[in-house]
Formats: structure tokens, sequence, C-alpha cells
């Protein structure tokens, strides 16, 4: 359910692949020895070291180790490239000097506050889930594109990287855990510009009511329900914004009814802050809980710490700079970031005719695993069919660092392993 800056899909153990303390299931842990990636379409052609990042030209270090050799095996449905299985266990949201440490912090201190100890922390869930958990238990439909290899990054057959942190719901539900909020890095197969990325940051909350906990209401169970979830996030939202206008919108998700999403009306725009609603009682019922009614809601970190602390460009949560980590200390919400460069985006377009089997996406995958982070956007400027009924299309890929002026050499070094790897992965013809 929970909303990010990157595509509003879903309500957005360790053996020795994880930390000890990881939380883990027997059902995960299967699919965690599974996990393994194709040598072929999608392997980078950069060279990366161990399992760490760079991150606009400098190093994150994991949190958790993941190892590679146990990880990467030949699989014929998968499609995680090396570019994303480098960014597994950094976990950004549990960093508290970082903006999305931040920001769940400042989210946990209004619960905290308002419900002491009530809603119990899960921040550090695997991501390695199974279809079943990250679809099936939250009532995704059979033909959700969401489901598709070109949206999600598929481990195995039956094995995903969880797409939103409500993958988790069905079995801290299953175990007895009523009131929670969970809270880890997600991953979906995504377009490239300043508010996208294929790896960000979810907090689902969910909070069960018992037949007793509804015993004097004087509404249905459903709209009491409905108007705590309500009153709750209104709190949380001038928790984080001040005093702002509100309003809420309904909406569809497939777990809720109803389903609603809240906007704030903030630095001059309405603001899509969550989306939320009464759980679906078929999730209740299969976990455990059928004579109970639930809610639960889900936000982007992301998307939260993009307005509070004026952060133009998704890729800076990634950066290393000093320029940039420097200016956000633990527990200061929305100070506001100060650019420390401004250096000019080089343009460098590639046209090509393309196949059936042609997906953006996959383009996408393509620049991100040669370019990386020095890839600001990519944009279709251009479409046609001939009279064979070939279609054409040109795409315009600005490249930029938000840290230093790229060479010309550079630039067209990128652009050449570009063109060469569009051709030979994806199936085109170049123009």
């Amino acid at each position: 359910m929970a909303s990010s800056v990157a595509n509003p899909l879903l309500f957005s153990k360790p053996c020795k692949l994880f930390l000890a303390s990881a939380r883990f299931s027997t059902e995960n842990s299967s699919c965690a020895r599974a996990l393994s990636f194709c040598q072929n379409f999608y392997t980078s052609s950069a060279s990366l070291p161990q399992h760490k990042v760079h991150a606009l030209g400098r190093t994150i270090e994991p949190v958790i180790e993941f190892a590679k050799e146990e990880i990467v095996r030949d699989d014929p449905s998968n499609n995680v490239p090396d570019s994303i299985f480098y960014k597994l266990g950094l976990q950004l949201h549990r960093r508290d000097q970082h903006p999305l440490g931040i920001v769940k912090n400042a989210i946990y201190g209004y619960f905290d506050g308002n419900y002491p100890n009530k809603f119990e922390k899960f921040d550090n869930l695997s991501p390695l889930v199974s279809v079943k958990a990250n679809f099936d238990d939250v009532l995704v439909p059979a033909d959700h594109v969401s489901r598709s290899y070109n949206d999600t990054y598929y481990v195995d057959s039956q094995t995903v990287l969880r797409c939103h942190t409500s993958a988790h719901q069905a079995e801290l539900l299953r175990e007895g855990h009523t009131r929670f909020l969970v809270t880890g890095d997600v991953y979906r197969r995504d377009s490239i510009d300043s508010t996208h990325y294929p790896v960000f940051h979810q907090m689902e909350g969910v909070r069960v009511f018992t037949p007793a906990d509804l015993e004097g209401s004087s509404s249905d169970a459903t709209s009491y329900v409905a108007e705590d979830l309500k009153k709750c996030l209104e709190g949380l939202a001038r928790h984080l914004f001040g005093i702002v206008e509100m309003r809420w919108i309904d909406t569809y998700f497939p777990f809720t009814n109803p389903s609603f999403e809240l906007e704030i009306f903030f630095q001059e725009k309405w603001l899509e802050v969550l989306g939320c609603g009464v759980m679906e009682q078929d999730i209740l019922k299969t976990n455990g809980r059928p004579d109970s009614v639930a809610w639960a809601f889900g936000l982007g970190l992301e998307r939260l710490a993009m307005v509070l602390f004026d952060i133009p460009d998704i890729r800076l949560f990634w950066s290393t700079d000093e320029r940039f980590t420097s200016q956000f200390s633990k527990g200061q919400l929305g100070v506001k970031f100060k650019p420390f460069s401004k250096y000019p985006p080089c343009y460098k377009d590639v046209s090509f005719w393309i196949s059936d089997s042609f997906t953006e996406n996959n383009l996408c995958e393509v620049v991100r695993g040669i370019a990386g982070d020095l890839v600001e956007e990519v944009i279709l400027t251009d479409e046609f069919t001939n009279k064979k009924g070939m279609t054409s299309h040109c795409y315009r890929i600005a490249y930029r660092s938000m840290e230093r002026s790229l060479t010309d050499k550079e630039i067209n070094d990128l652009q050449w392993k570009v063109r060469e790897q569009v051709e030979q992965k994806l199936k085109v013809i170049l123009r």
C-alpha cells in the first residue's frame, strides 16, 4: 500500500547470508538459497567490488552482508542485475543521520508519543520474499501488472525482491502481532528520472481491532476503524509538516476496502502523503483473525524526505559526499538541503527499431547497468512506424554527476557501451 516517489504501485535469518539478528522465515530461507543472477542480459558490464555500492563516485558499506557466491546462480526466471544485487543490505533507513533514517525515526516518535508501547517496530526483515507473500497474501490479482517480469525483480519463479513492505503483513498477523510498523528497502523495475529509482524505502503500519475493542461503538465496525485510521494519520501529518490543510481522496487498493489517500496542501500545492484503508476481511480470516477488523497504511520515505528536506534528486540519497551527508543530523527533521553543485547535463540520443519484446524498463536496466548513478534521465523523444510496420524509438539520455563535471571522453565511452549493449541485449536494430 505504500506510496512512494518511485511509482506508487502497491500498499507499498539468518543463514550465512544475513546478519544473525535479521528475521528470516523458513519459507524465505529456501528462497534466499535460490537467489541467482543471469550471466547474460542481467549482468552489468561494470566491474564492481564484492557487495559495495559506488554511490555517485564513492562507496557505501552494507549493513547486512550478502555472500554473492551463495546467491548468484543461474535461473531462467531471474532478472536481477548486478546493480540491484549490490544495493541489497545497505538499509539506508537504519542510518540515524541519513534523511531516510531521520524521517523513519520521526514517525516512530509520533507513534511512541501517542501510542506508548503499543506498536512493534520491524526494520530488518529480509527483502527476499515469496511470490505468495508479495502478491497472493495481499490479494493482488493474478493478472495485475505488478506481477510481470517487466515490473518486478524475480529471483526465481517463486521468489522476488519485495515490491512493498506489505509483503510481511500476512506473516506478522499469523504470528499474532496486532499493532506494528514495518520499514524496509523495496525494489521495482522502473523508469529513470529525478523521482524514480529501482530501490527505495517504505513504511507500513497495521492496527488490528478485536471485538472487545469495538464494544460500545455507535457506528459499524468498518466506519469506526476508518475514522480511527484517519485520526491517527492526520496527527502524523501534523507531526511531520505542522499545521496544514488536508483532504481525503477515495481510491482503490486490492487489500483494503474502503481505501483512501491522504493529501496535504504544502508549499502551495497538494501533495499525496500516503495510502491507507480498512483491511480486506479475507486477509484477516486467512491469517487467523476472522472476528477482527484492521486498518493499514503505507508511505514512501523518499517522497517525504524529498519534500521535508528539499532534496531535488532521488539519486542523492545514495551519496556519501560529505557536502551532502554533513548537512543532516540525527533527530533534525526538515533541515533544508543546500545544493553543492550545478554541473551541466550532457545529452546523448540513441535511436533504434524496436522488437516485439522491447520494453522501456528493460532499456533503463541496461542504461543503469552501464552508467549507474551518472544517468539522470531517459526519455522518449520520438516515435514513428514506417510503411513496413517497423516502429522506431528515439531516446534522449541525460548524463550528469551530482559531484563533478563529466568529461567528453567519459560520456562518449558510456554512450558507446550503451549502444552496444542495447543492440545485443534488447535485440533491437540501431539506426
